[in-house]
């Protein structure tokens, strides 16, 4: 098997665009192919990046030991099964057990998990498990909040719906305090933010 290249994907896109009846040396086209690879490798970025590296290098020792919550992180990524984007937001927290993660970190992981062809289900799952065997906190809480072309352009087409997953374990699983809290964070809004 060749090893993917930009050329590979773009004579891919030309095919593609052959077979769905347009001509891919036509003006608006010509640079097609070669525009949309370049994008499909940002779009799945996150393949070349190694999350555990990246938050390994930002662990702090810190005695606290209530929650860190870092919310509204918007995020983009592909849907695995029509490859059309899906996008939201992330809410993330934890309750630290002698270490802490440099907060920009948290963004930075799920930047990593998003840039893959991905589902909403695992991509919270993903986040929360990388925490959780990196820091070995005492809790953390995942909820992501997605719109899907998939849902909007094709198929139901329902232009207002969008899904919520979560993944809590630790204290946000067991502790009814604590995941009453967390949610209760969710839903505050500052004055100044939206």
């Amino acid at each position: 098997m060749s090893e993917p290249t930009d050329d590979n994907i773009g004579g891919l896109i030309t095919a593609l665009l052959k077979e769905l009846g347009e001509d891919p040396g036509r003006d608006g086209l010509v640079k097609t192919p070669d525009r949309v690879a370049r994008a499909m490798r940002f779009f799945t970025k996150g393949y070349e990046e190694d999350a555990r590296a990246v938050l390994t290098g930002a662990l702090f020792d810190v005695e606290y030991d209530e929650m860190v919550l870092v919310r509204d992180i918007d995020f983009y990524s592909l849907c695995e099964h029509h490859m059309v984007p899906f996008f939201g937001r992330v809410h993330v927290a934890y309750i630290p057990n002698r270490k802490v993660l440099g907060l920009s970190k948290i963004p930075r992981l799920v930047e990593i998990f998003s840039r893959r062809l991905q589902v909403q289900e695992r991509l919270t799952m993903e986040v929360a498990q990388t925490l959780e065997d990196v820091l070995q906190p005492k809790g953390v809480g995942v909820v992501v909040e997605a719109k899907h072309l998939c849902m909007m352009m094709r198929g139901v087409q329902k232009q207002n719906s969008y899904a919520i997953t979560s993944s809590l374990r630790g204290e946000f699983e067991d502790d009814p305090k604590t995941r009453a809290e967390f949610m209760g964070l969710l839903q505050h809004r500052s004055e100044g933010y939206a």
